[in-house]
């Protein structure tokens, strides 16, 4: 492993700190906070435009955001304290509002997205799943932004290397004699974020687009991504609880998920439901008229494989 670089990584987090005289929480104006708003600004451009692509209004893109940026912050939030720093919430419950302090875990936020996307697709009168497939390209470059900030925080910091190679973090190893040669595991899954965002996009080439069957896009996002994280977590140190234990704790929160992907995949290309954003036009014209005489089973009406019959019942439709 002697070819392999060694070296430090000890830049500020802080790109800009304020001045004394600023009474504003915090020090400055971190990495992690701009490139936060790189996921929000980012996902809304990525989500509108999946949702015009359908044919969906301008405005629909636009109001998920308020929805995306509540569910983020608060679902990472509060994932972090209740998953990662119980002990430090129930000496100082106020520590959960102390978010300028650093501290979000990703499988928190994913829970806050699911929450905020059924609220918004519930507002808009659109299948859950439809919004969530939309969403897919939006949650693959949120999970890339969001390592590049925790590596510019020296946080969420891979196992020990053998230490002929690796990347050693003076600000989270501060006690060391020596300098700790880690793995760069925020790197990892920067290169795994990028690598979900290609599979999407073939994903979804190969599915003809527009033409791809209801589920498949969050589907696979939940399979390739926690798949991804399960083997990526074989290289990060143990956090909290799992000490010890087989698994470490981002492994055991991305066991379902992932499996929940798999068989979303099976289901979605099974039952065959067409994507569909639902627009005004649909109150005069039934929706995927195109797809009428397409994958019709004999045994059942034209319009058995054009709607999920739970999905507009739960709607309204």
């Amino acid at each position: 492993m002697s070819f392999l670089p060694k070296f430090t990584w000890d830049i500020d987090p802080i790109l800009v700190h304020y001045p004394s005289w600023m009474p504003l929480p915090g020090d400055g104006i971190r990495y992690y906070s701009l490139l936060y708003v790189g996921v929000f600004l980012g996902g809304y451009k990525l989500i509108d435009w999946q949702i015009r692509r359908a044919g969906g209004p301008e405005e629909d893109g636009s109001d998920f955001v308020i929805y995306g940026v509540i569910g983020t912050l608060v679902g990472s939030r509060v994932g972090h304290v209740f998953l990662y720093e119980w002990d430090h919430f129930l000496r100082d419950p106020l520590f959960l509002f102390q978010i300028h302090k650093g501290g979000l875990a990703s499988h928190g936020g994913t829970i806050g997205l699911i929450v905020a996307m059924w609220f918004f697709t519930r507002k808009k009168r659109q299948s859950f799943l439809e919004g969530s497939d939309r969403f897919s390209y939006s949650a693959g470059l949120g999970s890339t932004l969001i390592r590049i900030g925790n590596w510019f925080n020296s946080e969420i910091v891979g196992r020990k290397t053998d230490q002929t190679w690796g990347v050693y973090f003076p600000r989270y190893d501060r006690d060391a004699i020596a300098p700790v040669y880690r793995h760069p595991s925020q790197l990892y899954e920067v290169a795994l974020g990028l690598f979900v965002l290609l599979v999407l996009y073939l994903w979804d080439k190969k599915l003809g687009e527009e033409k791809r069957p209801r589920g498949a896009m969050i589907s696979m996002f939940f399979a390739v991504y926690f798949t991804g994280r399960f083997l990526v977590e074989y290289f990060k140190e143990y956090q909290a609880w799992a000490v010890g234990l087989p698994l470490t704790e981002g492994q055991i929160y991305s066991i379902v998920p992932a499996l929940l992907g798999y068989y979303g995949i099976y289901w979605s290309l099974k039952k065959k439901i067409p994507a569909h954003w639902y627009t005004d036009a649909d109150d005069a014209k039934p929706a995927d008229d195109d797809h009428e005489d397409e994958g019709d089973d004999e045994d059942e009406p034209p319009d058995a494989e054009k709607h999920d019959h739970d999905v507009d019942e739960e709607f309204g439709r």
